[in-house]
């Protein structure tokens, strides 16, 4: 058998074709690889910072709901508008709206109320 010195024959071709197809083949599938899990750390960290959000207006609305309820709980009773009897220069009517705003507002329980009008009524 000879062997020929020179430029490689065909299966030679064939055989180095097919190694650089090969090599470009892994090379493309491990970029490829690398690229998916990267675009999952991403998603993943957008996920948990997306939730981290929520969590963080959720506890900032309830803080506001406490402090709101804080503060009602917290603010003295308005004191109950006092019984006058009518004299003559009292404005009976005028008196009666004062009245109805301090049970509008919630300063007065309806029991309260009808007792101050009562009161100023006679």
């Amino acid at each position: 058998m000879i062997r020929r010195v020179g430029r490689p024959g065909l299966i030679g071709l064939a055989a180095r074709t097919a190694v650089v197809a090969g090599t470009a083949s892994a090379v493309s599938g491990g970029v490829a690889a690398s690229q998916q899990r990267r675009a999952q750390a991403q998603a993943q960290y957008e996920q948990e910072q997306y939730q981290a959000a929520q969590q963080q207006a959720q506890i900032n609305a309830a803080a506001q709901q406490a402090v709101a309820a804080q503060q009602a709980y917290a603010a003295p009773p308005a004191p109950p508008a006092p019984a006058a009897a009518p004299a003559g220069g009292v404005d009976v009517v005028a008196e009666l709206r004062k009245l109805a705003a301090l049970k509008d507002a919630g300063a007065l329980d309806d029991a309260e109320f009808a007792a101050a009008k009562a009161g100023l009524l006679g």
